[in-house]
C-alpha cells in the first residue's frame, strides 16, 4: 500500500494522459495510505485473510466515509400507515411488541442483515476537521438550502429569483489596538502609524513593517496585549447572537415606517427572510455573513414593495444603531454598550458573472457557496497544527475569568455568563454557526428527511428487482420532499447504542483516505466545469 493516489471510480488510468481524466489518479491505483501505523496495517491485513474486506467496503460506502461512525445494533419494521393508528404506534414504541399489536409489517431490517453485523450510520457532524466526509454534506445540504431561497425550486417558488437580495458582513468592533495581519497581495502589515515611531502607552510601537505568512503565529494577535480589552471582547462574543437579533427586528421596524404601515400589519405588505453564517476571524473573533431577501405579502417569490437599493440603505442605518447593553461581569459593575464594527459590507446580489473584481456583481449561486464553505467550519478553522496563537489561548483563559467573576458577582442566581464557561473552547461565541428565518427556504432537517427515503427508495427497488429511470425528475422530488403526513408507510425502530466510531485503526484509515479521494475528486470535477464555462 503505497502513498499515491487513486482515482473515482469510472475514471480509467489512461484518461490523466489526455488531459480529459482525473489527472494524477489511475484507475488501478492506491488509496494514500502513507501515515497507516502498524496496527493499522495489521488490522487492513486481517480484512483481507478474513474475507470481511468487502463487508467492510459496502459499510463504508453506505456511510460515505464517516470518520466517527455510531454503531447500532437492533431492528426495524415497516407497516401500512393505513392500518395503524398513531395512537397504537406509540403504544408500541411505550410498551413494546409484546404488549401491543399492530399486525403484519409489510418489510423489515435487522443489524444481524447489516455486512459486518452491526448497523453502522453515519456521525452526522458538520465540522470539518472532526469528520470530513460528514462534513461536506452538511455543506452540501446546506448549499441546497441556500440556494432554494436564491433561485427556487424544494417546494420554493421560482419567483423568489426576482426578489431583491443583499449579501451583508458584519463584523466585530475594535477592542483597543490593531492586530497583526496577512494580506495574500505580500503587502507589510501595518507600515503606517500618524507619528513615525510612535508607540502606545505602555512602550510598544503602533506599526508593523513586517510581512506575515498567513500560519505566522502572531496574525491575529494585538499589537500591544496590555491595551486590548479582552474582557470586552469576549463580552461582546458573547451576546453576538443577540445583537443579530436585534437587528432583524430593528430592521422589520425600519421596513414598516418606511412602508408607512403599523409593524403589527408589516407581515400583509412585506417580509425580510434571511440566512447567515458565522466566520472566525484570525483575531478570535466571529464576523456573520448574511443572505437577506424581501418578499412582498404572498410569501417567497411575491413582488416586493421596494428594490434592493432601498432594502440596503436602511440595512445599514439599522445595523449603525443597533446596540445591546451587556450586564456587568464582576463586582466593579460596567455595562458595555455593544455594536457591530464600523467594517460593514452590503452589497446588492446581481446577474453576472463576478470577476477578481472585488467590487463586482455577486452571482446567486456563488453566494450559496460561499456561506455553505463557511458553515462547515469552527475556531478550528484558525487554529495552527504546529503552533498556538497566543491571542486565542488570552481569549480562552478571558472566558474562565469570567466565568469566576461573574459567578461570584451573581451567586449563581440568574448568573447570563454561566455557561461561558463551557463555551470556552468556541472563545465565548454560543451561537448557531448557521441559521435561517422560518419562511427564507425549505429546512436541513427536511433535506436529511429526503435523503433518508430516497436510499430507501433505492433499497426496495434492488431488492424487488426494480429501476427508478421510471420515476420522472419531479415525481421523485415531490416523493421524497412530502409531509410525514402524506407517508404512505410507518417505520417503527428498536435500536440500541453500541458505541461510536470504527472498530480498528485500520477501518478509520481507510475511510478517511477514500473521503479524502471523493473530495479531491469533487473538487477536480468543479474545476472542470469551470474552466469549460
Amino acid at each position: 500500500m503505497t502513498s499515491t493516489t487513486a482515482d473515482a471510480p469510472g475514471i480509467h488510468s489512461d484518461a490523466s494522459s489526455s488531459g480529459s481524466g482525473f489527472p494524477g489518479f489511475g484507475e488501478d491505483a492506491p488509496l494514500d495510505l502513507s501515515g497507516l501505523t502498524p496496527a493499522g496495517f495489521q488490522a487492513v491485513t486481517s480484512r483481507l485473510l478474513d474475507k470481511t474486506f468487502d463487508a467492510f467496503a459496502e459499510t463504508a460506502a453506505a456511510v460515505k466515509n464517516c470518520a466517527h461512525p455510531i454503531r447500532l445494533t437492533g431492528r426495524s419494521r415497516t407497516f401500512e400507515r393505513s392500518e395503524v393508528s398513531e395512537l397504537r404506534a406509540a403504544l408500541y414504541k411505550t410498551y413494546g411488541p409484546g404488549q401491543v399489536a399492530l399486525g403484519e409489517p409489510v418489510g423489515s431490517f435487522s443489524s444481524d442483515e447489516a455486512p459486518l453485523g452491526v448497523l453502522y450510520r453515519p456521525c452526522g457532524n458538520r465540522r470539518a476537521d472532526v469528520c470530513p466526509s460528514c462534513s461536506r454534506t452538511y455543506a452540501r445540504d446546506t448549499f441546497a438550502m441556500i440556494d432554494a431561497g436564491l433561485s427556487g425550486g424544494k417546494t420554493v417558488s421560482a419567483t423568489v429569483a426576482d426578489n431583491p437580495l443583499l449579501f451583508a458582513t458584519l463584523t466585530a468592533p475594535s477592542f483597543g489596538t490593531h492586530v497583526h495581519r496577512h494580506d495574500n497581495a505580500g503587502k507589510r502589515c501595518r507600515p503606517r502609524a500618524r507619528d513615525k515611531g510612535a508607540r502606545c502607552p505602555h512602550g510598544r510601537p503602533i506599526s508593523c513593517h513586517k510581512v506575515h505568512s498567513a500560519t505566522d503565529a502572531v496574525v491575529g494577535a494585538p499589537f500591544c496585549p496590555d491595551c486590548h480589552d479582552w474582557t470586552t471582547a469576549i463580552v461582546w462574543q458573547w451576546w453576538a447572537p443577540e445583537l443579530w437579533r436585534r437587528t432583524t427586528i430593528e430592521l422589520k421596524r425600519a421596513l414598516a415606517k418606511k412602508l408607512d404601515v403599523p409593524e403589527s400589519r408589516l407581515g400583509k405588505v412585506a417580509s425580510v427572510q434571511f440566512v447567515k453564517v458565522a466566520e472566525y476571524q484570525t483575531r478570535g473573533l466571529v464576523h456573520f455573513h448574511a443572505l437577506l431577501r424581501l418578499d412582498g405579502n404572498d410569501g417567497p417569490g411575491s413582488p416586493a414593495p421596494l428594490d434592493g437599493i432601498d432594502l440596503a440603505q436602511l440595512l445599514a442605518e439599522t445595523i449603525a444603531k443597533v446596540t445591546f447593553e451587556a450586564p456587568p461581569v464582576d463586582h466593579t459593575g460596567v455595562t458595555r454598550v455593544l455594536s457591530w464594527g464600523s467594517q460593514v459590507d452590503i452589497r446588492v446580489v446581481r446577474d453576472g458573472d463576478r470577476t477578481d473584481d472585488p467590487d463586482a456583481a455577486l452571482t446567486p449561486g456563488q453566494v450559496a457557496g460561499y456561506l455553505a464553505k463557511y458553515a462547515s467550519k469552527d475556531v478550528s478553522s484558525i487554529r495552527l497544527e504546529d503552533t498556538t496563537r497566543p491571542h486565542l489561548a488570552r481569549l480562552t483563559s478571558t472566558c474562565h475569568d469570567i466565568f469566576e467573576t461573574s459567578d461570584a458577582l451573581y451567586g449563581g442566581q440568574d448568573n447570563p455568563y454561566e455557561l461561558i464557561k463551557k463555551w470556552a473552547h468556541m472563545l465565548g461565541f454560543r451561537g448557531h454557526f448557521s441559521t435561517k428565518s422560518r419562511r427564507y427556504s425549505i429546512t436541513l432537517g427536511r433535506l436529511r428527511r429526503a435523503r433518508a427515503r430516497y436510499q430507501q427508495l433505492v433499497t426496495d427497488a434492488r431488492r424487488n428487482g426494480e429501476s427508478l429511470e421510471a420515476i420522472s425528475t419531479a415525481e421523485l422530488e415531490a416523493r421524497l420532499l412530502a409531509e410525514d403526513d402524506e407517508e404512505t408507510t410507518l417505520v417503527i425502530g428498536e435500536w440500541a447504542y453500541q458505541g461510536s466510531g470504527w472498530t480498528n485503526a485500520g477501518d478509520e484509515a481507510l475511510a478517511l483516505a477514500a473521503a479524502a479521494r471523493a473530495r479531491e475528486y469533487d473538487q477536480w470535477k468543479a474545476q472542470t466545469k469551470n474552466a469549460n464555462r
